[in-house]
C-alpha cells in the first residue's frame, strides 16, 4: 500500500513536471531568442485551456483538434502582442519587457475573471484515453501517461529545432548579431515575432493538456508561473535543455516531497533554487546576462539646489497631511496610502537610485507585519517594541536574501528575489504562528511609549504620519549622501565605478538591506492601521503592486511613491464595486507607464516645471 502511494505521488510529480517543462521551455525559447522574461506566460497557458474549451463548446471541436488549433490561435495572439507592444521595447533594457508582460498578465487574468468568475469549467478526457492500466505496483490512468509522453516528445522536438536545424541557427544568430543576419536577406523582425508566438504556443499547449486534469480556470496559471520561473532560474536562463531537464526533475522532487514530507512540498522548489544559486549563480546550465546600465532608472541626478526644491515641496505636502484630520477625509484611508507610499519609497531607493528591480519586496512588507502582530498580540510587547522586532527581523531577512541575490543583476536579480519571496509565502501559509489563511486578527492598539494611545484614531494617524516622514527623510538623506552618489554612479556605469576602486557589490548589498528594512517599517505600521497581518501582504502580487505604485509615481523621485500610492489605493477603494475590473485597470496602467509614461506622474511634472521632485 505504501509502495502504491509512493508511485502515485511520483506519477503526479511527472505530470506536474510535464507542465513545468513545457512552460519553462516556452519561457526559455522566448528569453534565449528575444531576451524577454514573459510574465504573461501563465496567462497564455490559461488562454490555451480556455481556447480548447471554447472550441469544444462553440464549434464542437474535440480534444484532438483543440490540441492543434488552440496553440496555433494563442500563438497568433502572441505574435500580435509582440508586434503591438513588445516591439516598442526592443532597444530598451530587458526589465521593461518583464514589467510590460506583468501588466499584460494582470489585464488578461482580470478580463477572464470578470467573464467566468473564479470557479473551474469542466473539460472531458478524450474517449480514447479514458480508463487506465494496472501495472501491479500502481494504477496508471491512460490520459496522465499520455501527458507525460507527449510533453517529453514535444520538448525534445523543440530542443532539436532550436539547437540542430538551420532555422534554429538563424534564430540564435539573430539574437547575437541581427545586423549580420539581415545582411543575408533574413527578415529578423519577423523571426522575432514568430519566435515569441511559438513560445506562447508552447504555453497554450500545456494549457490544453492540463484542462482535463485541472479544469479550466482564469487563475490556473497565476501561481504556477512563479514555480516555472524558479524552474527556469534553476536550469539557467535561456537554456533549452536545462529547462526541460529541470522541469521534469523538479516535478519528481516535488512528488517525492509530498510523500515523505507533505508540508514542504510547496517550498521545496524554492529551497532547491536557493541552494543551487549559492553554488552556481547562473543556474545549472545558464549563461550570464549583459545588463544595460541605468536599466530601469530616472534621468541623471539634478543639482543640489534643485534637490532642495523637492525637500521644500515635501514639507508643504507634510503640512497638508498634518491638517487632514481637521477635514472630513477618512483617516484610515490616508494612513493606508502613507504605508504604501513608504514601502514604495523604500523600493524606489533600490530601483530608482541603484537600478535594481526587486520583484520580492512583499517579503519584507508582509514579514514585518507578521512579526509585529505576533510580538504585540502573543508576546504582549508594547507597540514600539513590536515595530522594532518587525524592522529588525526584516533587516536580517534582507541581509540573507541580499547575500543570495545581489551577486546577480538585471533579470536574474528580479527572478531570484521573486522566488525567495514566494518561498516565504508558502512558509507563512504553513507556519503555526501566522494562522494560515486566517492571518493574525484583532491586533491590540496599546499605548506607544506608554503615552500615545493608538486606540485614538487621531493619535494613530499622527504616529503613522511621523513614521512616513522619518522613513522618507531617511531615504532622502541616503540618496543625497556620498553613499547615495556612489550608488547612482553604479547605476549609470558600474564598470566605471569598479575602475575607480568602489566595491560595487557591497554598495548594492547595503542599499538592498536599507530598502528591505524600510519596507519592513512600513509593514509594521500597516498592522496597526488595518489590525491584521495576512498572506495578502506576502504574496507576489503585492510585490507587483509596489512596483506599479513606484512606476506610476515616478522612478527616482522623492514624492513619486506618495502620488502613486494615492492613485492606486484610491482606485482600489472607489472602484471596489467593479471587482476584477480594478485588476484590469492596474494592468492597463502598468502597460501605459512602460510604453509611454516611464517618468511617472511626478517625473513628468518635474520635467514640465524643470524642477526636482
Amino acid at each position: 500500500m505504501a509502495l502504491n502511494a509512493l508511485f502515485s505521488q511520483l506519477l503526479i510529480g511527472l505530470i506536474n513536471g510535464s507542465f513545468y517543462a513545457l512552460l519553462s521551455l516556452g519561457l526559455a525559447v522566448i528569453f534565449g531568442m528575444l531576451n524577454i522574461i514573459n510574465f504573461a506566460h501563465g496567462a497564455f497557458y490559461m488562454i490555451g485551456a480556455f481556447a480548447a474549451y471554447f472550441l469544444m463548446a462553440s464549434a464542437g471541436i474535440g480534444y484532438w483538434g483543440a490540441l492543434i488549433l488552440a496553440p496555433v490561435m494563442v500563438g497568433l495572439a502572441g505574435m500580435a502582442t509582440e508586434r503591438l507592444l513588445l516591439r516598442r521595447l526592443a532597444k530598451m533594457d530587458h526589465l521593461y519587457g518583464l514589467l510590460m508582460t506583468f501588466g499584460l498578465a494582470l489585464v488578461l487574468q482580470g478580463v477572464f475573471q470578470v467573464a467566468f468568475g473564479s470557479s473551474g469549467l469542466p473539460y472531458p478526457i478524450p474517449e480514447a484515453l479514458t480508463g487506465g492500466v494496472n501495472l501491479g505496483f500502481m494504477f496508471l490512468p491512460l490520459y496522465r501517461g499520455w501527458v507525460v509522453v507527449f510533453s517529453l516528445v514535444a520538448c525534445i522536438a523543440t530542443w532539436y529545432l532550436i539547437e540542430r536545424t538551420r532555422l534554429g541557427a538563424y534564430l540564435r544568430a539573430a539574437t547575437e548579431n541581427p545586423s549580420l543576419v539581415r545582411a543575408f536577406g533574413i527578415n529578423v523582425p519577423l523571426m522575432i515575432t514568430v519566435t515569441y508566438g511559438f513560445g506562447v504556443a508552447l504555453a497554450a499547449l500545456a494549457g490544453v493538456l492540463s484542462a482535463p486534469i485541472n479544469s479550466v480556470r482564469p487563475l490556473m496559471g497565476a501561481d504556477l508561473i512563479i514555480v516555472v520561473f524558479a524552474v527556469v532560474v534553476i536550469g539557467g536562463m535561456g537554456s533549452i535543455l536545462g529547462s526541460v531537464i529541470t522541469g521534469f526533475a523538479v516535478g519528481v522532487v516535488e512528488g517525492l516531497t509530498k510523500y515523505f514530507y507533505p508540508e514542504a512540498s510547496s517550498t521545496v522548489i524554492f529551497v532547491l533554487m536557493v541552494l543551487i544559486l549559492l553554488v552556481k549563480p547562473t543556474g545549472l546550465t545558464g549563461r550570464g546576462i549583459e545588463a544595460t546600465q541605468s536599466a530601469v532608472a530616472p534621468e541623471p541626478a539634478s543639482a543640489q539646489g534643485r534637490e532642495r526644491v523637492a525637500l521644500m515641496v515635501f514639507g508643504v505636502v507634510v503640512i497638508g497631511l498634518a491638517l487632514l484630520p481637521l477635514t472630513s477625509v477618512y483617516p484610515y484611508f490616508i494612513m493606508q496610502i502613507l504605508c504604501f507610499a513608504l514601502v514604495a519609497g523604500a523600493f524606489n531607493l533600490l530601483i530608482g537610485h541603484g537600478g535594481l528591480l526587486s520583484f520580492g519586496h512583499a517579503m519584507f512588507f508582509g514579514s514585518a507585519g507578521y512579526i509585529t502582530a505576533h510580538a504585540v498580540k502573543v508576546w504582549g510587547l508594547p507597540p514600539e517594541l513590536g515595530i522594532l522586532a518587525g524592522v529588525a527581523a526584516c533587516a536580517g531577512l534582507a541581509a540573507l536574501a541580499g547575500a543570495i541575490s545581489i551577486r546577480r543583476q538585471g533579470i536574474y536579480f528580479a527572478m531570484i528575489t521573486l522566488a525567495i519571496s514566494q518561498m516565504l509565502y508558502f512558509v507563512y501559509l504553513r507556519a503555526p504562528f501566522t494562522n494560515g489563511e486566517d492571518g493574525i486578527q484583532s491586533i491590540p492598539k496599546d499605548r506607544m511609549f506608554g503615552v500615545l494611545d493608538l486606540a485614538d484614531t487621531t493619535v494613530l494617524y499622527y504616529v503613522v504620519l511621523a513614521g512616513f516622514i522619518l522613513g522618507t527623510l531617511a531615504i532622502y538623506r541616503t540618496i543625497n549622501s556620498p553613499f547615495g552618489q556612489v550608488l547612482k554612479s553604479i547605476r549609470e556605469n558600474e564598470p566605471r565605478a569598479i575602475s575607480l576602486g568602489y566595491r560595487t557589490t557591497l554598495y548594492k548589498y547595503v542599499a538592498f538591506i536599507l530598502s528591505g528594512t524600510l519596507a519592513g517599517f512600513a509593514g509594521s505600521l500597516k498592522v496597526f492601521v488595518v489590525q491584521n497581518a495576512s498572506l495578502t501582504d506576502v504574496h507576489w502580487s503585492m510585490s507587483g503592486e509596489i512596483v506599479l505604485i513606484t512606476l506610476l509615481g515616478g522612478l527616482g523621485t522623492l514624492l513619486g511613491p506618495l502620488a502613486g500610492a494615492f492613485v492606486i489605493i484610491s482606485s482600489q477603494h472607489h472602484l471596489a464595486e467593479f471587482g476584477q475590473w480594478v485588476t484590469v485597470l492596474q494592468g492597463a496602467i502598468f502597460i501605459a507607464c512602460v510604453v509611454a509614461f516611464r517618468r511617472g506622474i511626478v517625473g513628468e511634472l518635474a520635467k514640465v516645471l524643470k524642477i526636482s521632485l
